[in-house]
């Protein structure tokens, strides 16, 4: 595969138009079947019962996926206090979960080509949960570690197979909806993983907190398995290491797609090192608040329910590149607000600051697509890798700043990420 060239920057990107005879030679499809050794299978349709029943069973996936992955968050500073480990060192129960996460992904969708969409669905809720339940009775703080980095190779096996899955199965003109409402799950998830651990871990304790979760992912992997609707669409194909090299090659020639995954790693290294450290800055005076509370500001996940479609129409309306700068300057807007010793105006910065932030990504995470001629399931993966990435190492060194100077030192970090995202999203705006 030739290296994709440098290619200019549209108004009009993101608004292609496919050609459906030549969509039917690739695929295979025609209406809404498709052909496959002789017979036609249906796709999953709105309003059908099989639709209905996959967009339901996506959601509860997503919703198990991060719950698990961020539940860890607001129970930070009781790491602290029953390990006697540092803040930075207590940060490493997400940064090791999202970090081997961004690393498993370059590897999980191409597991899934090889033995199918829904085993390897069904494979990483089961075993993230098994191990949720084993760290909540773990005593030793090294063992914890290990079983979070675990979780998040167990993880791998969700978000970009579950993406793949609806582009299979789902009806192209209801596929917007089906995955919509899987990225609802995956923000409910993290929302409600951070609230409900936090509320269960000031009435109980951690543990209980963390094995909780670990059940829910159980009920979640048998509900997928019984009640997702197996795949008609996909597929068996191999994936050498050859391909994948010269799929990555053509990516990383251009530098538009590369200036997009570096805005997935400041964007989401920012945001999550907001939410490692605003637990730590909340509940030390003057604010002296109680974790339920402290885990109750992941409430604010409601408004980047709101601003993700929101963010999207603005950019189909304004274009990408202008909305995407309009996004980055109300982060550092929000961050801003959050300088200020007073707990009404912190909660309007970090409403402001999530809601910008779920902007942001769902118009690199469209932009991505929209970009990449070729080898567009390969870009998403490698997107993601850059988005977790940044929650890895930026979430981690946020900890330092935190010990050394406190809140003003983590936000002047997170200022420093949002600058150089605001650098990068002008870059892109010149490119017009």
């Amino acid at each position: 595969m030739a290296a994709t060239p440098m290619q200019p920057w549209t108004a009009a990107e993101g608004r292609a138009t496919v050609d459906p005879a030549a969509l039917q030679r690739r695929t295979g499809t025609e209406g809404n079947t498709r052909v496959r050794d002789g017979v036609e299978a249906a796709y999953l349709e709105a309003g059908t019962a099989a639709y209905r029943s996959a967009s339901r069973i996506l959601f509860v996936a997503g919703f198990s996926t991060f719950a698990t992955l961020y539940c860890v968050q607001p129970l930070m500073p009781d790491f602290v206090r029953e390990f006697g480990v540092t803040p930075a060192e207590s940060s490493l129960t997400l940064s090791l979960s999202t970090g081997l996460l961004a690393v498993a992904l370059l590897i999980a969708g191409a597991l899934s080509d090889g033995i199918g969409r829904k085993p390897v669905m069904v494979a990483a809720l089961l075993a993230s949960g098994l191990l949720g339940i084993v760290g909540a009775v773990m005593p030793d703080w090294h063992g914890f570690l290990i079983l979070r980095a675990l979780e998040g190779i167990a993880l791998s096996g969700l978000p970009a197979v579950a993406m793949a899955y609806v582009s299979e199965e789902v009806d192209p003109k209801s596929a917007g909806v089906a995955m919509g409402l899987y990225i609802g799950g995956t923000a409910m998830g993290g929302m409600s993983g951070r609230v409900m651990t936090a509320l269960v871990a000031d009435l109980g304790n951690w543990r209980i907190a963390v094995g909780l979760v670990g059940a829910l992912g159980v009920v979640a992997a048998l509900t997928v398995w019984k009640a997702l609707p197996p795949s008609r669409h996909f597929v068996r194909r191999p994936s050498g290491l050859r391909a994948l090299a010269q799929s990555w090659r053509g990516l990383l020639s251009d530098r538009g797609i590369l200036a997009l995954f570096s805005l997935g790693f400041l964007l989401m290294g920012g945001f999550v090192t907001a939410f490692n450290y605003i637990g730590f800055r909340l509940t030390a005076p003057p604010f002296e608040l109680r974790p339920a509370l402290v885990g109750a500001v992941s409430i604010v996940y409601c408004f980047g329910m709101v601003s993700s479609p929101l963010f999207g129409w603005l950019a189909g309306r304004f274009g990408n590149d202008r909305t995407l700068v309009a996004a980055v300057l109300l982060m550092i807007a929000g961050l801003a607000v959050l300088e200020l010793d007073h707990l009404a105006t912190m909660l309007i910065g970090i409403a402001l600051f999530t809601f910008a932030f779920f902007g942001a990504h769902s118009i690199v995470s469209a932009w991505i697509g929209q970009r990449a001629q070729t080898a567009r399931g390969q870009a998403s993966s490698m997107y993601l890798f850059c988005y977790y990435m940044g929650s890895t190492v930026a979430g981690t060194l946020g900890g330092l700043f935190w010990h050394g100077y406190g809140w003003t030192g983590v936000a002047l970090f997170i200022g420093g990420l949002l600058s150089v995202a605001a650098l990068v999203a002008f870059g892109l705006l010149r490119r017009r």
